[in-house]
């Protein structure tokens, strides 16, 4: 798979750092480079472009403002040296937001992001959104097997060599670790938030800062959501519209 990939950025030295980043990565084809947003309107418009490493603070047009202008637009990583965009970034359904100086470690965890979005839009047949046939597991607890319906679920917490898989309807501990029951669970309904936290990712009502809500016992419950955690969450936010 071969990635078609744009470079937007009024610096000549921050054009030439992200070539170089790109030029370490075989999935990705540098197309070409530009100094605005006008010079990537008509590269956009002459090439099929697959992602796009956009700069925010331009002259004339920013990139924020480019990229509202665009009816559809390649995926995105924004790239900037003030913090201050990230919000409005990602409600603009960026991949992921960089800020300058930019080293190596993490723009390759962005563009992974974005290479791993590109493959799942290619593999996923028509139509079939679905990655388990079952919707159930059985665990283990009061010396019997237990089936639990992955609906049922509201959240799983971690307290050393056992968990709590909080229901609807009560509880069921188990004596096994999280990573175990995480390896178990589909991805496309559970989600890690943080090192004792396993969250139903259809009980979210809401994000707040760093934390996650759901309903217990007819009650708001705040589940915490761990720095090593948030990236992917905020990456499962854009992809997910939740």
């Amino acid at each position: 798979m071969e990635i078609s990939t744009l470079i937007v950025d009024d610096e000549p030295l921050a054009l030439d750092v992200l070539e170089t980043y790109i030029d370490r990565m075989p999935e990705l084809k540098l197309i070409t480079r530009c100094s605005n947003a006008f010079e990537a309107n008509e590269a956009l418009t002459s090439h099929s472009i697959d992602l796009m490493f956009l700069d925010i603070q331009m002259p004339q047009l920013t990139g924020i403002d480019f990229i509202k202008t665009l009816k559809n637009p390649p995926l995105v990583i924004f790239t900037t040296a003030f913090p201050n965009y990230a919000i409005e970034g990602f409600e603009l359904d960026a991949v992921d937001y960089l800020l300058k100086p930019i080293s190596a470690d993490r723009f390759m965890k962005a563009a992974n992001k974005a290479i791993e979005q590109i493959r799942l839009r290619q593999s996923k047949p028509s139509g079939d959104l679905s990655v388990d046939e079952t919707e159930f597991i059985f665990v283990k607890a009061d010396k019997k097997y237990v089936k639990v319906k992955y609906d049922d679920i509201i959240y799983i917490e971690g307290l050393k060599d056992y968990v709590i898989i909080k229901l609807g309807t009560g509880r069921i501990i188990t004596l096994q670790t999280m990573k175990s029951l995480e390896d178990k669970l589909p991805p496309r309904v559970f989600k890690r938030i943080h090192r004792s936290y396993i969250v139903n990712l259809d009980k979210i009502n809401a994000i707040v800062g760093n934390m996650v809500e759901v309903m217990e016992n007819g009650k708001a419950k705040h589940l915490p959501v761990g720095k090593n955690y948030r990236d992917d969450l905020l990456d499962m936010v854009q992809r997910n519209k939740l």
